[in-house]
């Protein structure tokens, strides 16, 4: 027995030992795409190898969990329909639910360990670690060899890897960043020059007549009584700063800055930019002034400074207090443009949204690489216009498209358009769209070059301009709109575009967007939305309106007679004769706005003829407090037995998605 035990054991461990160099002869390859085309096709002329003593710092992202229910999931909380209707979750629940699990996270650390590399970093709940190690270790754990090329198109070397990297674990993981420095981040700010058409009647209350941060807040939303309170902004950088700026902006315009700011080195990067040190801060002076002046009573205001895309959204989803709105005005191109989706699907589905620069070097060549992420299909892209104001300091005058304003769509590595791209009426033969690809922008602000900015201490200066003055001035506006949807009982709203394009097909689209109809970027701006300024900019208080609810001084409520609909028995595939009506009525003391009725089963919403004592409900609509709408729905059973359906409502009243109940019977 103790002999047929023991070769037993022999041949347990032969076969665990064929396992084990099995899976050794076998990496895993990565998930996403890491080479470089030039690499691969020679382009790029080899300088020699990396040396193997040299530290590197790379960020090892591992995969979603049950990524097609993230997906579903995703549709169903931005379904108004849906009863999970901006239901979002909280980072432990997103971990637990689509998260790496504790196992994977565990072999994950033991395989970084086991090659040598020192963990400085990252988390299970941000699903990347951060390591630091030699070339060697490198190219060993991720079984590449790193070289040194000649940069095609810049006059500069980078380093990159000759093949795709793989490593050795019985899982795959997503990506690995930090493996080249093909592509350097770069800021979207830039300086207005002679060649560049400007307004000569610029209307600012800064210097030399330019746009101060505060002009926008009067221009996009005015002097209500919004400031943030209660919401924390945060800021994509990858570079540090140096608040004496940020203080000299503020005391050159004789302004109180009252928005705490907090910096976060999201991988060990700097948070200190000094002049004296060669460093520029004037993006991540004037993101700050941007979004704090729009929002000036935010509750913080975090910069979140990395190395690398993923270290920086890692940190952002899961950084407590959680940001609720982020601005971005850099742009990077990572190897595959799926790299960082896992996080910009976390940050839908945690109930944030990401406001991207679009660029400023007009409409984008459909044939050339793409501009990251400005294109992505679940961040909010801001494109760039020409303001103009009555006064300096004053209201919204007109506005025109910026020339220089990044916009258009991508057919290299292309992203399939999203659903609420897809709906009949937002692209037309007019603004010259793709019905098959990504379109960006989706909203647009002033990025002329008319802004006073400050940095490197003592280098105030005008003339600055760049959609990355749109981007950060989003966030802050989007800050007013979660303050007043949660006052009004609500949630915050999360990603916004399916909601915006909603809107903007809706009868209540000119009270919340600035439809910008005049000017170009190489693609025409148009009546609706176009590639130059998407649905347009902000309306003051009406977009905060129609997203978040009416605020000031009363609250909505919606009401139904009757609260209920019932049919008797019908024939099968026959429409019963005459069509039940339900009155709406606004019940509370604010307007009403309704965003969306769909009717589901076998019923369907019949078209109301508007007279004068009857208004029709439909979507976009706007009820006074106390006034009243009327729906029509008719029954079609397409089987025997009972049958039952709703009429949903989203709108701006407490308990929004609302329902009446319908019933019937197929004979």
């Amino acid at each position: 027995m103790i002999r047929r035990f023991g070769v037993f054991s022999l041949a347990l461990v032969a076969v665990l030992t064929i396992v084990s160099v099995a899976s050794q002869a076998a990496p895993q390859p990565m998930l996403t795409r890491h080479t470089r085309g030039p690499v691969v096709n020679g382009e790029a002329q080899s300088l020699g190898r990396l040396p193997a003593s040299q530290t590197m710092h790379c960020d090892v992202v591992l995969a979603l969990r049950h990524a097609p229910e993230l997906d579903n999931f995703l549709q169903d909380i931005y379904d108004p329909t849906s009863p999970n209707f901006r239901h979002f979750v909280s980072v432990e629940e997103f971990t637990a639910r689509f998260g790496p699990s504790q196992e994977d996270w565990d072999a994950v650390v033991r395989f970084a360990q086991e090659n040598g590399f020192a963990i400085v970093g990252g988390s299970r709940d941000g699903m990347d670690l951060q390591l630091r190690g030699t070339v060697a270790q490198v190219e060993k754990a991720f079984n590449v060899k790193m070289g040194l090329y000649q940069h095609p198109t810049e006059n500069r070397s980078f380093y990159a890897p000759d093949r795709e990297p793989s490593v050795n674990l019985p899982f795959a993981l997503w990506h690995v960043s930090g493996l080249d420095n093909y592509s350097i981040p770069r800021a979207q700010v830039a300086r207005r020059n002679d060649k560049i058409h400007v307004h000569a009647n610029i209307k600012g209350s800064c210097p030399d007549n330019s746009y101060c941060g505060s002009d926008m807040r009067a221009a996009y939303y005015g002097s209500g009584p919004l400031t943030g309170t209660g919401q924390n902004i945060g800021l994509l950088e990858y570079v540090g700063y140096d608040i004496a700026d940020l203080n000299t902006y503020f005391k050159n315009v004789k302004q109180t800055e009252a928005v705490p700011v907090t910096g976060i080195s999201t991988d060990g990067t700097s948070l200190s930019c000094l002049a004296a040190q060669g460093c520029d801060d004037r993006e991540q002076i004037l993101d700050m002034v941007q979004a704090i002046s729009m929002a000036p009573g935010a509750t913080g205001l975090y910069v979140y400074v990395g190395a690398t895309d993923t270290a920086i959204l890692s940190s952002m989803t899961t950084h407590k207090p959680l940001v609720s709105e982020i601005g971005s005005s850099w742009t990077w191109q990572p190897g595959d443009p799926s790299t960082d989706d896992p996080y910009f699907k976390k940050f839908a589905a945690q109930g944030q949204n990401y406001f991207q620069a679009a660029g400023d070097s007009g409409a984008y060549n459909s044939g050339s690489q793409y501009v990251f992420p400005a294109d992505d299909d679940y961040v909010t892209s801001v494109g760039g216009t020409d303001l103009q104001t009555q006064s300096a300091g004053g209201p919204y005058s007109s506005e025109t498209a910026w020339e220089d304003g990044g916009g258009g769509y991508f057919t290299v590595d292309a992203i399939p358009i999203p659903s609420w791209q897809k709906t009949p009426g937002v692209i037309t033969s007019k603004n010259e769209g793709s019905t098959t690809l990504r379109n960006s922008p989706d909203v647009a602000a002033e990025a002329n070059f008319d802004f006073y900015t400050c940095a490197d201490q003592e280098a105030c200066q005008t003339g600055w301009g760049g959609t990355s003055f749109a981007a950060p001035m989003w966030a802050g506006y989007m800050a007013l709109v979660n303050q007043q949807a949660l006052e009004n009982g609500n949630p915050v709203l999360g990603f916004i575009n399916p909601t915006v394009y909603t809107l903007g097909l809706s009868a209540g689209y000119g009270a919340a967007f600035h439809d910008v109809t005049s000017g170009s970027n190489g693609y025409p701006a148009v009546a609706g939305y176009d590639l130059a300024t998407g649905w347009g900019s902000p309306n003051g208080p009406g977009l905060i309106n129609a997203l978040a609810g009416s605020g000031g001084g009363g609250n909505p409520g919606i009401g139904f007679t009757p609260a209920s609909l019932k049919w008797g028995k019908i024939a099968i595939h026959t429409t019963a004769p005459g069509k039940k009506k339900v009155v709406v009525t606004n019940t509370g003391n604010a307007t009403l706005n309704i965003t969306t009725i769909a009717a589901t089963g076998d019923f369907a919403l019949v078209t109301v003829k508007a007279t004068k004592t009857v208004t029709p409900c439909v979507n976009g609509t706007a009820l006074a407090a106390g006034a009243t709408c009327i729906i029509k729905v008719s029954f079609t059973p397409t089987q025997t037995g009972v049958r039952t359906g709703a009429v949903k409502f989203t709108d701006n009243a407490a308990g929004s998605p609302q329902s009446v109940a319908l019933s019937g019977t197929g004979k």
